[in-house]
């Protein structure tokens, strides 16, 4: 249970200050340019998805798999994840409406499924225990 801790805080620590770069590009094209909000959005992970492969792989699951092989199942992982954030995203934005401070609130709630998924795929697939006595 002490591992599945220090796991999950590695996690979210990891998460925040990717969270707050990705947000930082959303919000600045989004609200900032006006740019639509899926687009902002993909923009955003974009930013994102290399930076979190890096602190996910070595400091968060700590995985000696190779690189190769675990950034093609994270790059998997992210996708999976960002389908989801597009869904979220979009169910949300019509039932909150389309104003700006509506659009931030259905980002969150986006990015909030995002995190979650991404972090089940993470531990359960992408950098499973064991697996690097199983792969290269």
């Amino acid at each position: 249970m002490r591992e599945l801790l220090g796991l999950i805080a590695r996690f979210g620590l990891v998460g925040l200050v990717n969270t707050a770069i990705g947000f930082a590009v959303i919000a600045g094209l989004d609200i900032g340019l006006g740019m639509a909000p899926a687009l902002a959005n993909a923009c955003g992970y974009a930013v994102g998805i290399g930076f979190g492969f890096v602190l996910n792989r070595g400091f968060v699951f700590r995985s000696r798999t190779g690189v190769a092989a675990s950034a093609a199942r994270y790059l998997t992982a992210a996708l999976v994840a960002f389908i989801i954030n597009q869904g979220v995203l979009h169910l949300a934005g019509l039932a909150l409406g389309a104003g700006r401070p509506e659009h931030l609130v259905a980002q969150l709630a986006a990015m909030a499924a995002y995190t979650t998924a991404l972090f089940l795929i993470c531990r359960v697939w992408v950098f499973r225990p064991g697996r690097e006595l199983t792969a290269a």
